[in-house]
């Protein structure tokens, strides 16, 4: 159960469902010629969620001594599992994603493919080991790794299928999944950012230095504010501009992006405890986990109404 929690099996699930809703409520409603097969894609779905895994293992052996004093009663490496026997989870694990890589770049012929999977597993532990600490950087770096996984689906999936008769298709479910790997990155960095306020304690002791040491709780706090008006903005403007003549989908976008947002900017303009910062956290996942469901929507838009994403 200790190994189990130590993968943490909820955020490998929202990736599974992630790459599930662009593959069949995206890609095969619009009726393009797609690189991947059933058995590839289930290949590429195991790849990505065993190299996250490996990368939330690794994560957790580096920050041993930080999250005994951010979380000490949840602390698994080094109490709960071995640090022995994470490493070796570690590395069972990346080695699988990378082999169900190698065969995804086989499935769609072009081999060398396989190397996108070695740099993501690579950079997981880059992230971990030397960079989670660093200003900024860390951050927007794990928030584009989170983004890959939807952007592989169009290199693995988009690319090799296309053909000149489909072409205007085809770029147009590449800027959609485009459009939503930007929604991705943009949720998370604002999570990472509020999950390194909830942890300023530990990240100060263990000499990290992350936004929220650098420029104290209160002002980082204000950037994560900033950073969800400015979203929620964009998605009620996105909404009124291009969606407003499709009722059910400009109310999901109102009522289940937007509302959320509003409600993180009010919780985050006054946020002071841990318990505070956890919630926005929370919060955040379930908005992005929100914004890629829309997808549900989109095939339907997309295929016989042909709205540009820009």
């Amino acid at each position: 159960m200790s190994i189990f929690k130590l993968l943490r099996p909820i955020n490998l699930l929202l990736l599974i469902l992630v790459q599930c809703v662009v593959k069949l409520a995206l890609l095969e409603p619009l009726n393009i010629t797609l690189g991947l097969n059933t058995y590839g894609f289930i290949a590429l779905v195991i790849a990505t969620v065993c190299i996250a895994a490996g990368g939330n293992v690794i994560n957790d052996i580096n920050d041993i001594e930080i999250d005994k004093v951010n979380k000490p009663k949840k602390v698994i490496v080094g109490q709960k599992v071995s640090e022995k026997t994470a490493n070796y989870l570690y590395i069972a694990l990346t080695f699988i994603g990378v082999c169900a890589g190698f065969y995804v770049a086989n499935a769609i012929g072009t081999p060398s493919f396989a190397i996108i999977f070695i740099i993501i597993s690579a950079l997981l532990n880059f992230y971990a080991t030397q960079l989670k600490g660093k200003l900024v950087l860390g951050n927007v770096l794990v928030s584009f790794l989170v983004a890959s996984s939807l952007i592989i689906l169009i290199i693995f999936d988009v690319f090799p299928g296309l053909n000149e008769q489909e072409r205007d298709t085809q770029l147009l479910a590449t800027k959609t999944i485009l459009l939503y790997a930007g929604f991705a990155f943009y949720i998370n960095l604002m999570r990472e950012i509020v999950k390194d306020i909830q942890d300023v304690n530990g990240d100060q002791k263990g000499d990290k230095n992350t936004l929220a040491v650098a420029i104290g709780r209160k002002r980082a706090r204000n950037v994560a504010f900033v950073m969800g008006i400015i979203a929620t903005v964009v998605i009620l403007g996105f909404t009124y501009f291009y969606l407003y003549q499709y009722m059910t989908v400009a109310f999901y976008f109102v009522f289940l992006i937007g509302g959320p947002l509003l409600v993180f900017c009010i919780r985050a303009f006054s946020a002071e405890r841990e318990k505070d910062f956890k919630i926005l956290s929370l919060l955040l996942k379930l908005i992005m986990l929100s914004g890629i469901c829309s997808l549900i929507f989109y095939a339907e838009i997309l295929n016989y109404e042909s709205i540009t994403l820009q």
